[in-house]
């Protein structure tokens, strides 16, 4: 009886664990494993009565990882995710409503379409953190051989050009994959052109004038034999590789895409250079973003805060675009971003296109909003793109059959 006592005041007495706070973030060690080590050593100086365990999920595991967790009612603290996917667990009340819970002030810290891009009907569900934004990659000698100084800037002028480009060259303008599964860029592009995906009500709203004159575009591209047949098959990596073997003139990509091509084929990389994205005639350009959420179920959501802030404030930021090759998502950070390139004085090539990428963030957006089902609502539109470039169906019959597919699932 005594001893039970005694170990029972020997415990008591015992010093109680420090709460722990769970990280997930997307593949990103072992390359970024010191600066991210340093960041959560740096918050638990400043939050000594807390420690932070980070785990990282690889990027084709962590759909499934955070819905199990959120099932299982064991979800992370924090978690890194894009806005697409964490939109589509939104309307289920997964998130914390950040709108609730953080000032005017703090959320004017960050570029307000960069916000915006996490936001559904009145409920912000993610703290912006890193960007990228496209930019075209081209080679110069390619574009010489064919008359021009520089690339487009438009699709409507992307057509001419492409037809000029493989009779002067042989070569393809141009590669953008219309797999269902892979790149978002040409949904993207239908915003560009001025297309409306989706009402406020979820439903179809591309069944119109513009929408057909998008499709049509595409259509008429991949018939005039000016995309290269691989498009309906393969995904956006075999851009790059086209591109690396000097069969592609354009390629839109992120900054960091240089240094690959740098290793792989550093005959190419001597005549790249970089320009603004290309765009349809509403001009907006598009960024990705990366973003951390904090699930509704964390019993700590106070610290997760705190430590989502820590972790995309303009310092540490600043810090990870720097090791990371990505763009910071505060307002102050773009700008100290920026002025620190423009400083330097012999800029290198990936410096250079850093720069453009960059200066596109004052108008750049997540041009595909956020909702649910967007993957599906994606592999809609290609597959019925994809019927219209075979031949199979006219462009107004895919346009009108990819809107009643949609509306159909969507009221189910």
């Amino acid at each position: 009886m005594f001893l039970g006592l005694l170990l029972s005041q020997l415990v008591s007495c015992q010093p109680a664990a420090s709460p722990e706070l769970e990280f997930w973030t997307m593949q990103l060690q072992p390359q970024f494993t010191q600066y991210f080590n340093e960041v959560i050593t740096n918050f638990e100086k400043e939050n000594p009565d807390l420690k932070v365990r980070w785990v990282d999920v690889p990027w084709t595991a962590m759909e499934s990882k955070i819905l199990t967790a959120v099932s299982a009612n064991t979800p992370p603290d924090v978690v890194n995710l894009n806005p697409n996917f964490a939109s589509s667990l939104a309307p289920r009340n997964a998130w914390l409503n950040l709108n609730t819970e953080l000032s005017p002030e703090t959320k004017s810290r960050y570029l307000p379409k960069i916000w915006q891009a996490s936001t559904i009907d009145d409920v912000t569900f993610g703290i912006p953190w890193y960007l990228t934004t496209r930019v075209t990659i081209y080679n110069q000698d390619l574009l010489a051989q064919a008359g021009f100084n520089q690339p487009p800037t438009t699709y409507s002028d992307l057509t001419e050009f492409a037809r000029i480009i493989q009779e002067k060259t042989g070569k393809y303008a141009f590669f953008v994959t219309f797999v269902p599964g892979d790149s978002g860029e040409v949904l993207e592009s239908l915003v560009q052109m001025g297309v409306e995906l989706v009402d406020t009500q979820g439903k179809a709203a591309f069944n119109t004038p513009t929408g057909v004159a998008a499709f049509q575009f595409w259509v008429s591209l991949y018939q005039q034999g000016l995309l290269p047949p691989e498009v309906l098959t393969s995904g956006h990596r075999h851009a790059i590789d086209l591109y690396q073997a000097g069969e592609l003139v354009l390629l839109a990509s992120g900054p960091e895409m240089l240094k690959t091509i740098q290793n792989n084929a550093p005959s190419i990389y001597s005549v790249s250079a970089t320009a603004p994205q290309i765009t349809g005639a509403t001009g907006k350009k598009n960024v990705a973003v990366m973003n951390l959420v904090i699930p509704n179920q964390s019993t700590r959501s106070d610290q997760a805060l705190n430590f989502a802030l820590f972790v995309t404030n303009t310092e540490n930021q600043l810090a990870f675009a720097q090791v990371a090759n990505v763009l910071p998502s505060t307002v102050d950070g773009v700008k100290q971003f920026l002025e620190q390139l423009q400083q330097k004085p012999n800029p290198t090539p990936q410096e250079l296109a850093q720069i453009v990428s960059a200066s596109q963030l004052e108008t750049a957006e997540v041009l595909v909003p956020a909702f649910d089902n967007i993957n599906r609502f994606q592999s809609i539109i290609y597959e019925h793109l994809q019927a219209a470039m075979l031949g199979e169906k006219t462009v107004e019959q895919a346009v009108e059959d990819a809107a009643n597919e949609w509306n159909e699932m969507a009221e189910s």
